[in-house]
């Protein structure tokens, strides 16, 4: 199981002072669930959920998120804004680039980053961020909840390289030997919380550069699915705002909300 006091004792300087509450449990339907459940945390303060299970991990959509027991890492981090700040849907691929970040910080390299909140490598889907807000009178409070595969079992490899993309991968896939979860949170945790800074003073602007980077979809044809509608094109990047901007023939789409797919019918879904 986790250990609670390896992952908050080295979280030092800003992160540190401004942790209120890290929990680690060893079973919990969801920590994005258990947060939004809890009271926010200060204004400019953040706390800390981590499960070694959660029976009811989910993506966006409601979608299920699955991780067998201590094999990947299931946390959330729940922030209050002092400052609300604008186009709040971009900040979680503002998270994105911090969890590239933090990966990078533990020598894990070759990460993607598929719009609008996908983990990628080369052999697939590493993880994910969910992202829900809380509004009160005077404060926004949001719960990132971040999942990766760390070591999976035998049996939730991909087998078949040639279809990576409907595959899903793990850290051991970029290393060889993952880092402990603990040195994997504590990377994580501080990672978000700059980011939750950062895009808190400047939006998503200072992010857009570092997103386009990692765009794994940038350049592919690929079908946008909302609820109004089916657009398809080549994907050219994100907008100042994290729209995702499609190209077909002359006309260029920005889209804020939507399912990907491949068109080449690979099943890729965001």
């Amino acid at each position: 199981m986790l250990d609670a006091d390896s992952i908050r004792k080295p979280i030092a300087g800003v992160p540190g002072a401004r942790l209120d509450i890290l929990e680690v449990f060893s079973e919990i339907e969801s920590t994005n669930s258990y947060l939004l459940d809890q009271p926010a945390p200060p204004a400019g303060r953040f706390r800390v959920a981590l499960a070694d299970y959660q029976t009811a991990g989910r993506g966006r959509f409601d979608r299920i998120w699955q991780s067998p027991p201590s094999s990947g890492l299931c946390l959330s981090l729940a922030y209050t804004f002092q400052k609300v700040p604008t186009r709040v849907p971009a900040l979680t691929l503002a998270l994105g680039i911090g969890v590239v970040e933090a990966l990078q910080r533990l020598e894990i390299t070759d990460i993607s980053l598929k719009w609008p909140n996908d983990i990628m490598t080369v052999r697939g889907k590493l993880g994910g961020i969910l992202t829900e807000a809380r509004n009160s009178a005077d404060a926004l409070t949001v719960v990132a909840g971040v999942g990766l595969n760390v070591e999976l079992p035998e049996s939730m490899r991909i087998s078949d390289e040639a279809n990576f993309r409907n595959g899903i991968a793990d850290i051991r896939d970029c290393t060889g030997t993952p880092p402990s979860r603990e040195s994997l949170s504590v990377a994580v945790i501080e990672s978000l919380f700059d980011c939750m800074l950062r895009f808190e003073s400047d939006g998503f602007a200072p992010f857009r550069d570092e997103w386009q980077k990692y765009d794994w979809l940038c350049g592919k044809r690929v079908i946008v699915d909302n609820p109004e509608d089916r657009q398809s094109g080549i994907a050219e990047g994100v907008d100042h705002d994290g729209a995702l901007i499609i190209r077909s023939g002359n006309d260029r789409r920005r889209l804020i909300a939507g399912t990907v797919t491949l068109a080449e019918g690979l099943g890729d879904e965001a």
